[in-house]
């Protein structure tokens, strides 16, 4: 969902200068990172190249904004990793440093052809079963990104407490991809307050696959939150019915086997 810009000294002609400018400053850095021997100058520019790119993306406050949005949010938390991985490299610790590296990179992959995939279908076809399918296989590309990549489990959190519906869907799938990425509380909210019934069905795949993991506290709630959007919400003979009536036989499995 967007957010209409805020009066103040950013007018969307300098925010769109100071995204440019950023990410071209990011860019030289990254590639800096694998040419170079000058860690203190390529941080300096990670680093500045990041600050530029939020700014470009708070002066106005537009979540989707096609240079920030959470492209750019994703890119500024790799300028991040790749400054830290430097301070650590200069202080001999290689083994931290490679470690954050890898995570950036990771979060390069995850800010580009991801969301703008799923905000390209999502925007370009009309709803339906060619869409879904569609947005389904920028899902997959997700998981296989978690499975082969290192994520900071709280950054992958934020994406979906915090995130645009880009980064919603992200944490999603890599929450479905693995199990130490996933949040319960996160993913039962996502349930109950999904921004489209694309993002429900997932948030309820997800929760399905963390059944076995849940207490009987947690099975309870989950229930009645599957339980309130089959009276509120969920139409009979649609998916998201079938796998909230799939979910609560798993929860009555659990209670009888207890």
């Amino acid at each position: 969902m967007e957010r209409r810009p805020t009066s103040g000294p950013f007018t969307p002609v300098l925010q769109v200068l100071t995204g440019l400018l950023g990410a071209l400053s990011f860019g030289t850095g990254v590639f800096a990172v694998f040419v170079t021997q000058n860690g203190t100058g390529t941080a300096v520019l990670l680093t500045f190249g990041g600050v530029l790119l939020v700014f470009g993306l708070l002066g106005n406050r537009v979540e989707s904004f096609e240079v920030g949005g959470s492209t750019l949010r994703l890119r500024a938390a790799a300028a991040e990793r790749f400054a830290l991985a430097e301070e650590s490299e200069e202080r001999g610790d290689t083994a931290e440093a490679a470690q954050l590296r890898l995570e950036a990179q990771a979060l390069l992959q995850a800010a580009g052809p991801i969301a703008a995939d799923y905000r390209s279908v999502r925007g370009s076809m009309r709803p339906g079963r060619e869409r879904t399918r569609a947005m389904e296989a920028v899902m997959s590309q997700a998981r296989r990104l978690a499975a082969e990549q290192e994520f900071e489990p709280g950054q992958v959190l934020r994406w979906l407490r915090e995130g645009s519906d880009e980064e919603r869907i992200t944490a999603l799938a890599m929450m479905q991809a693995r199990r130490e990425l996933r949040n319960f509380d996160a993913a039962l909210g996502a349930v109950e307050d999904s921004h489209s019934a694309f993002e429900e069905y997932q948030a309820m795949r997800l929760v399905e696959q963390m059944a076995d993991d849940l207490d009987a506290a947690q099975l309870r709630r989950l229930a009645d939150v599957i339980r309130a959007g089959q009276r509120t919400r969920l139409l009979r003979d649609t998916d998201r019915w079938r796998l909230g009536e799939n979910i609560l036989r798993r929860v009555d499995a659990h209670a009888d086997s207890r």
